[in-house]
């Protein structure tokens, strides 16, 4: 028998034992009584009895000591508490239990966590129907999911998770974008972060001796433990990953000044709401600008991206200060002019393209097998509860329907079963006994002592930071309301918010969660929607009413797909640019020709919206390394630079593309665009 089977049948015989005994008992009466410990010596059973609570504790279920003699450990008596194991019950309401029967059920199998969260799902919908078993939702869709994408990149991102899990210090070769290097890096992994639609781990470089950001698709190769010990290092008690989701690319790094923005009070309610949270708004002066204009005050560590981003808005901002950025920006509005000015410039010659290092898929990637295995215990501490359930029921369960709850193979809960039909043999304390039958049935003989498995058991670290992750992923955009009240139930019920250790899930797309219900209600309850929306294209505001049917998400944000009866078609419209939402007294009759979800697998994930024209764009050498990571290359260039292919159905948006690449980028064709965007930046420069 393998070492990890011996090692689970003793844990659980262990708990079996304890939870039955309803008493404090000596190590001696465990080592007699528990499965997998008689036949070991003292100082064998010591070192494994050890371990194991260790273990056990690392999940969350911790065994009460008292010590009545200082300093005799044989004398100490163990105890399991019911409160250690179980799960409290968690009392959801209808509309919360019908929010996760939306939200998590698109998460199956498209989340890099999709089988921990199964698992929670099974423990937190105890004795009602399991979300993953509703019916299929069409009043959202997802663009972008956390599914890792690719083989290399979801074993890495298991890999890194049990590092954290288990503290151990990892080895990895890195690929740092701004250096254009490649080195090794020693880190303690403190934390994953989804953000973007990528995984970021946030650790301590051992190499820098201080807290560094690393991009998963950047590690090169395979992620290895330092060493051979159980642990090497303890994260810091100050250490806060919430401190790392709020940040935005120009404050990535140590700040180095604050910089001073006039926004025009035309946009100033959508940045106020999009990028509130990374820095503070007043009132402008009559000096700064007209008396609705407001001033937005952020910290930057990074010039180019915070410049790349005023560039973005256009006439619409105005950099105050500091006078070293506003340099910098008037640099960059130069080399814009430049490059866009008159005929197609002389290029380098074409090269060979650079192959792509394998592995390195696109983190959006769709129904990869999922990156995070729960640990065997859950799972066979879940399939106890099943079984028990079935067997107290009187009714054979179908193998098929089991390994479809659990995502295994026959094979797997064969010798799952195996495993359960042994623990605590020994002591005559079984907890089940179970038989596959010829024609594919199960049949049950449920144990008294089964009893300690016939309740939810707590969520394990793994399964809990799974369900968090996937509320706070979607939890705002479902149809029957937000899941934050969901999301508390949760919390209270583990005794702690499970982001703080192991996966934080950032959201970059500003504080819609106000529109984003109104929608949601709208959605649910057929009601047409009036809105007044800002269409950034032609820089205007215009007010529909339309009749929304879903909410779907995407490279850029999150969108209300509708029916616009104005415009007799289809549109989409983006949450951070509806300036208000009010649902009409009056209801719709959905059309049935009407699929919100028929674009889901084109432009959300791609980033390309469907158009009539096509730009080629040069990428200047220094920003190349960027280019190839997030567009598609058309030529790569002798001197480093490369060219890039957008598609545009409008050259205001173009225009504003190119402006976010701060004189690193040009338009070649067509010339249209390329005088647009010189217009654009001269104008910009007239007024700097």
């Amino acid at each position: 028998m393998a070492k990890d089977t011996e090692k689970l049948i003793r844990q659980l015989s262990l708990i079996s034992y304890l939870m039955a005994e309803r008493r404090p008992v000596t190590a001696p009466e465990i080592r007699r009584d528990v499965e997998g410990y008689s036949a070991m010596n003292e100082d064998a059973f010591a070192r494994r009895f050890y371990a194991d609570r260790s273990e056990l504790e690392a999940l969350g279920i911790q065994l009460s000591v008292d010590k009545p003699l200082e300093g005799l450990a044989e004398q100490e008596n163990y105890s399991l508490p019911p409160e250690n194991f179980h799960l409290p019950a968690i009392e959801f309401s209808d509309s919360e239990l019908a929010g996760l029967q939306t939200a998590l059920s698109l998460l199956d199998g498209e989340f890099a966590y999709a089988e921990p969260l199964r698992l929670a799902l099974q423990q937190i919908s105890w004795g009602r129907p399991s979300p993953l078993q509703a019916p299929e939702q069409r009043s959202i869709a997802l663009g972008i999911t956390a599914s890792a994408g690719g083989h290399d990149l979801s074993q890495r991102l298991a890999k890194i998770e049990t590092a954290i899990f288990r503290r151990k210090t990892i080895v990895f070769d890195y690929y740092t974008m701004a250096r254009d290097d490649l080195g090794t890096r020693r880190v303690d992994p403190y934390q994953l972060l989804f953000q973007g639609g990528q995984f970021y781990l946030v650790g301590r470089s051992h190499e820098r001796d201080a807290i560094r950001v690393f991009r998963l698709s950047r590690i090169r190769g395979k992620v290895a433990y330092a060493s051979k010990a159980e642990h090497d290092f303890q994260r810091p008690e100050e250490f806060d990953p919430r401190a790392y989701a709020n940040r935005i690319q120009w404050q990535f790094g140590e700040p180095v000044g604050t910089a001073e923005i006039r926004i025009a009070g035309r946009i100033a309610w959508q940045i106020e709401r999009h990028f509130g949270r990374y820095g503070s708004f007043r009132p402008a002066t009559p000096d700064e600008g007209a008396p609705d204009d407001r001033v937005f005050e952020t910290s930057y560590s990074d010039a180019r991206q915070l410049v790349a981003w005023i560039l973005g808005m256009g006439e619409h901002a105005h950099l105050i200060g500091p006078a070293e950025l506003v340099s910098e920006l008037n640099t960059r509005l130069e080399l814009l002019v430049e490059r866009n000015s008159g005929e197609e410039p002389e290029l380098a010659p074409a090269i060979a393209p650079t192959p792509v290092a394998a592995g390195d898929g696109d983190s959006n990637g769709r129904r990869e097998a999922a990156a995070i295995r729960p640990e065997r215990f859950a799972r066979l501490v879940t399939l106890a509860s099943i079984l028990i359930e079935s067997g107290r029921a009187g009714r054979r369960i179908p193998v098929e329907e089991v390994c479809e709850r659990l995502q295994i193979s026959e094979q797997e809960l064969a010798e799952d079963i195996g495993v359960l039909n042994v623990v605590n043999f020994g002591a005559g304390s079984y907890v089940l006994y179970a038989e596959v039958q010829p024609d594919g049935m199960i049949e049950v003989d449920p144990e008294a002592y089964g009893d300690s498995f016939a309740r939810p058991a707590r969520l394990l670290p793994v399964e809990a930071k799974a369900l968090v992750a996937a509320i706070d992923l979607i939890g705002e955009y479902v149809p029957e309301g937000s899941l934050s009240s969901a999301r508390r139930r949760v919390v209270d019920a583990l005794g702690e918010d499970p982001i703080r250790e192991g996966l934080q899930v950032a959201t970059d797309q500003g504080d819609n969660a106000q529109i984003a219900r109104t929608v949601s209600e709208a959605i649910r309850d057929e009601r047409l929607l009036e809105i007044e929306y800002y269409k950034a294209n032609e820089d205007r505001f215009s007010k529909r009413e339309i009749e929304p049917y879903a909410l779907m998400n995407g490279r850029e944000g999150w969108y209300v797909v509708s029916y616009d009866p104005h415009a007799d078609g289809v549109r989409h419209f983006r949450l951070d640019r509806i300036k208000s939402a009010t649902p009409s007294e009056r209801r719709f009759e959905p059309r049935p020709e009407v699929d919100p979800t028929a674009d889901i697998e084109g432009w959300p994930r791609t980033g390309e919206v469907p158009a009539s024209r096509r730009a080629r764009v040069w990428i200047s050498p220094e920003r190349a390394r960027w280019a190839r990571e997030e567009r598609s290359l058309v030529e790569e260039l002798a001197d480093g630079a490369v060219i890039v292919e957008l598609s545009f159905a409008g050259v205001d948006w173009l225009v504003r593309e190119v402006l976010k690449e701060a004189g690193d980028a040009a338009v070649l064709e067509p010339a249209d665009a390329r005088d647009a965007v010189r217009a654009a930046a001269q104008k910009l420069a007239a007024v700097a």
